[in-house]
């Protein structure tokens, strides 16, 4: 894969990565590293605004999900939901700083929609959360720590 199409299927695994949806895009960032040929900065940067932009989906889903969540198609069941809205309320927004983590990340954004945060503190969390597992992951890959 070179040029654009590679950063293009890097923000669609991280946008698709981070909504409800069973995907992952770790590898997709880790194998573009090691191929070479594209920046690691700029693999990071589109990681990490695909990822945070799924999550905001979920963050509308969550804002809606009073009104549509016994709709069939609705992605998270009530017990999903009630779970991550536990969750959320005895942790408030600083939980956010867990939406990078495997199964309880994606819940956590639709909670917060669900919760009404603030879209300022939603996107500086989930942002910092998910542009420093990137950067890690970044890091580990190319050896650098």
């Amino acid at each position: 894969m070179t040029g654009l199409s590679a950063y293009a299927a890097l923000f669609l695994a991280a946008f698709v990565a981070a909504t409800l949806l069973p995907a992952q895009s770790e590898s997709v960032l880790a194998g573009l590293l090691v191929a070479g040929g594209h920046s690691p900065v700029l693999l990071v940067l589109v990681a990490g605004v695909g990822n945070v932009l799924g999550s905001l989906v979920n963050y509308v889903l969550g804002r809606a999900a009073l009104r549509f969540r016994d709709r069939r198609w609705f992605p998270a069941g009530p017990a999903a939901l009630a779970r991550a809205s536990r969750w959320y309320g005895r942790y408030g927004r600083w939980s956010l700083l867990l939406s990078w983590a495997p199964l309880i990340g994606d819940p956590l954004t639709v909670a917060a929609g669900i919760m009404r945060e603030p879209l300022w503190s939603f996107l500086l969390l989930v942002a910092t959360a998910k542009f420093a597992r990137y950067a890690l992951l970044a890091a580990v890959t190319l050896q650098l720590i």
